[in-house]
């Protein structure tokens, strides 16, 4: 039952993919991105908001770190994952999403001084080789003459942003509720958004776009957050975080199922490598410098 929770959550996120590509050409990213997390912290502020309210002598002194983490995990991230599905695949962007621990880590070794372990140095190239594969079309020396594709780099990008974001989560520990963080971040990150949707000269939500935006702002924004926490408590860090593994796995057999993709020989064979890479990182935590 422990594991049932989180793997829920991880099916939603990977849902939440599908519904980022289902949103091309029916609702503007930006629009997406603002009414999503708008009707969440209202949701949030419902529930929590009282309870925020009397603690907020004690939220107070950490806003501005609040404010940094909203940028990243729901401006930044999300903008950036809605604007790349514009141009790319759903199975690219589970695929691409996979990276997210390894780039966690690379992130805690340069920035913060980690140790760097086996896994990561070794699994980090193992999956750079995988992912080059994909994005290259099984073709290497085409991805060195042309680059990625514009999608793949802004989905990279996003992906780079919010491990960025639980790399800061971890570094500063911020002493609060755990729905107390995520109401002020979602917050924080609104007015942001509001902006970013009137430079977009306020797009509307048309009724084939209501649906989109009811899943990525109640389901992948409350209530897989509720979930994954509760596994979280449960499993603890190491294990819950492997479930999130299953995330590509998930998004590549719903893009198939629903999209009707199509699953190339590189994407099972650049995905596969770029997933072994990263069970490396999670796995092989073996400091480097004991092993030289």
């Amino acid at each position: 039952m422990h594991y049932l929770l989180p793997v829920i959550a991880v099916l939603i996120w990977a849902i939440n993919t599908i519904v980022s590509k289902l949103a091309v050409g029916v609702i503007d990213p930006a629009a997406i991105s603002f009414f999503r997390w708008l009707l969440a912290g209202v949701l949030l502020a419902l529930v929590f908001g009282r309870s925020a309210w009397q603690q907020r002598a004690a939220i107070a002194p950490h806003v501005g770190k609040l404010f940094v983490l909203g940028m990243l995990g729901m401006v930044m991230y999300q903008c950036l994952a809605y604007t790349a599905a514009q141009t790319t695949t759903a199975t690219n962007m589970g695929i691409l999403a996979s990276l997210m621990p390894l780039l966690a880590v690379i992130l805690s070794v340069l920035l913060l001084g980690e140790t760097a372990t086996v896994g990561g140095v070794f699994g980090s190239l193992v999956s750079l080789l995988g992912l080059g594969y994909l994005l290259s079309h099984g073709d290497p020396a085409a991805l060195l003459k042309h680059g990625m594709g514009v999608g793949d780099g802004l989905m990279l990008l996003g992906c780079l942003s919010y491990a960025a974001y639980g790399v800061l989560m971890k570094r500063w520990k911020i002493a609060l509720n755990n729905w107390h963080s995520l109401l002020i971040q979602v917050w924080c990150a609104v007015p942001v958004l509001f902006i970013y949707y009137l430079s977009h000269s306020a797009p509307p939500v048309s009724s084939a776009g209501l649906p989109l935006v009811l899943f990525a702002g109640i389901p992948a924004s409350v209530i897989a957050p509720w979930l994954w926490m509760h596994g979280l408590g449960k499993l603890g860090p190491s294990r819950a975080t492997t479930l999130m593994n299953l995330l590509p796995v998930f998004t590549v057999i719903i893009a198939l199922l629903f999209l009707g993709e199509t699953l190339h020989s590189y994407d099972v064979i650049g995905g596969s490598v770029t997933l072994l890479g990263v069970l490396m990182v999670q796995s092989l935590k073996r400091p480097l410098r004991r092993a030289a």
